[in-house]
């Protein structure tokens, strides 16, 4: 059943991403309906409503705060992509020509190879229909959230009803032990959010002086939610905005050393102390969970991956009836 379960999910690995988008984001709010429900002894419906036009109202707001000045810094920077690129390159390695194994190559002539490569149809196709599937995505996203937060305890007993009856108690205790170590997983990738989102708008913002800071550090926390290609994107999208405004070689040096600060604070410190504490998982099996992750399932697989780890470890506990170990390797006896 495990592995029919996981061959259909690899088959179906490219729409597999608003799923888990909208699976966690109900699953953090489940707690938060199930203790108001409790308090005011409205129906589920309502409560779920009020939490889908909460979380729309927060998309909205970091939408109003600053995309529009991103769009419009973007316009600017695809507008004359070719001379932009073209700049920068003659800033960092002089506008004089080289002659490398034979041919001769010049700022110039790279960012207008680059240009070409970008301008042919086939990559323009491909990155159309990137954008349309990233739109349908979006909207599937909150039809789906709309979905698990309404009808959530229902589709766990769905999800239930595939495991053989003689195994369902096995499951019941596992769910009981994975839920608080899931949580303080979420909740520690959550302060990692919100470190990343104000060091990038005290980076951005007060430093750099970018224009719409709000919505480029509310960008960078959100997408440091996907390891390796989350941090690699919010530092290509201010990247291009600080190339397209450069005045000299500096600015650019400048942005430069944002990033990296950003991410040996991120990386070497708050990362590892917050997601090493609630994870409790060794360096290496996160490095195998994130890789593998990607290889099998993409971005919905990177992001899955390290509470997989994590239900993994607490099932084998559960059955071999161990207490499971902190970060030392000594049994402590809580989950």
């Amino acid at each position: 059943m495990v592995a029919a379960v996981l061959i259909l999910l690899y088959l179906v690995k490219y729409i597999l991403l608003p799923f888990v988008i909208a699976g966690i984001i109900a699953y953090l709010a489940a707690p938060l309906i199930d203790r108001l429900r409790t308090r005011t002894r409205l129906p589920r419906y309502l409560i779920a409503s009020g939490v889908l036009v909460a979380v729309l109202a927060i998309v909205a707001l970091i939408g109003i705060l600053g995309l529009s000045a991103v769009v419009e810094n973007l316009d600017r920077v695809t507008a004359d992509a070719e001379g932009g690129l073209s700049t920068l390159l003659e800033h960092l390695f002089g506008a004089q020509a080289v002659n490398l194994l034979g041919y001769r190559l010049d700022a110039q002539g790279i960012a207008t190879d680059i240009h070409g490569w970008l301008s042919r149809p086939d990559r323009v196709l491909a990155i159309a229909t990137g954008g349309v599937a990233a739109v349908f995505g979006f909207f599937l996203t909150w039809i789906l959230l709309a979905y698990f937060l309404f009808d959530g305890p229902r589709i766990a007993r769905g999800l239930l009803w595939l495991v053989p009856p003689r195994h369902r108690p096995l499951v019941h205790r596992v769910a009981a032990r994975a839920d608080p170590v899931l949580r303080r997983y979420f909740i520690g990738v959550a302060i990692v959010v919100v470190y990343t989102s104000c060091a990038a708008y005290v980076g951005l913002g007060l430093i750099l002086g970018f224009r719409a800071p709000v919505f480029l550090a509310l960008m960078t926390g959100f997408l440091e939610v996907i390891p390796v290609i989350g941090p690699i994107t919010a530092a290509i999208v201010p990247g291009l905005i600080a190339v397209a405004h450069a005045a000299a070689l500096w600015n650019v040096l400048s942005y430069a050393l944002y990033i990296i600060a950003l991410r040996l604070s991120v990386d070497q410190l708050v990362g590892p102390i917050v997601l090493g504490r609630s994870a409790r998982l060794s360096p290496a099996v996160v490095i195998f969970c994130f890789l593998a992750g990607a290889v099998l399932f993409g971005v919905a697989g990177v992001i899955l991956s390290v509470p997989t780890a994590l239900i993994i470890k607490v099932a084998l506990l559960t059955l071999y009836e161990e207490p499971p170990a902190d970060g030392s390797g000594r049994k402590t006896g809580t989950g």
